[in-house]
């Protein structure tokens, strides 16, 4: 089957899709991170602004610039980050609007895979940060703890054995701490370090996790929308038998991400 291009138009859609549960994986990311107070971040691929909130709460960093291609996306970011310390700039991650060595630390939360070249976007990252400077990233667990995506494509390729390779698991194999670290060698981040972080996506009930997946932003919704209404309603009623409803009628799911860091 043919891999259709990403959406990524409408924030709110977005937000109400991962942006809620990747907020909480910031959190973590950035508490792992030891990066000094003051420092001058930059934030590639940001979206709407969850990693950048995160550093702006941890850290104390003097400023922190976000990156997007999406001018959806860095309008929302906008509009949700009042702290004057932030700015939000429309751009590419493989030709990053900065100078050499102009950041104390750079950081990418959940998008490396959808760079076109993702060595490339990596090499940038390092480009702009200052020697002793920390670049790091973290990207979902596709194949294994990100749970709410790996029971949606089981229960697709259940149904649809064709859409297989439309899979994030397969779309993305640098999603892997090995394929992470080469991927910082190849920039000449040669020390990399790479971690699990884990938190609970707890969602209200069915409908709290399925409607989501209507809002068109990413691969799994972008392949919801392709669906004639009658596969869309036997998808949403296979994924219902599937996933594991408390006695409250909510639903409880791992969001595994892997992060890696380096030194410039």
């Amino acid at each position: 089957m043919a891999i259709p291009a990403d959406v990524w138009a409408s924030g709110s859609a977005y937000e109400a899709y991962i942006g809620r549960w990747s907020r909480l994986v910031a959190r973590e990311f950035v508490a792992g991170l030891g990066v000094r107070s003051g420092a001058r971040w930059l934030d590639v691929g940001c979206g709407t602004g969850a990693l950048t909130r995160a550093i702006l709460e941890a850290p104390d960093p003097s400023s922190v610039i976000g990156v997007d291609s999406s001018e959806a996306f860095v309008a929302v970011a906008r509009e949700r980050t009042p702290d004057p310390r932030a700015r939000f700039e429309v751009g590419d991650a493989r030709q990053l609007p900065l100078p050499d060595a102009s950041c104390g630390a750079v950081v990418s939360g959940l998008a490396i895979n959808f760079v076109p070249d993702a060595a490339r976007g990596v090499a940038e990252m390092a480009r702009v940060a200052c020697p002793g400077g920390t670049v790091a990233l973290y990207v979902w667990d596709y194949a294994a703890r990100m749970e709410p995506l790996r029971r949606f494509w089981n229960a697709v390729v259940s149904l649809d054995p064709a859409a297989r390779d439309l899979d994030e698991a397969l779309r993305f194999p640098v999603c892997r701490p090995e394929a992470l670290d080469a991927l910082f060698r190849s920039a000449g981040l040669t020390k990399g370090e790479t971690r699990p972080i884990d938190v609970v996506a707890v969602f209200d009930d069915f409908d709290d996790f399925w409607n989501p997946f209507l809002g068109g932003q990413g691969p799994a919704p972008g392949y919801v929308s392709s669906l004639p209404e009658e596969r869309r309603a036997a998808l949403r009623e296979r994924l219902r038998a599937m996933l594991p409803v408390r006695g409250d009628g909510s639903i409880a799911l791992n969001a595994g991400a892997w992060a890696i860091r380096a030194l410039r």
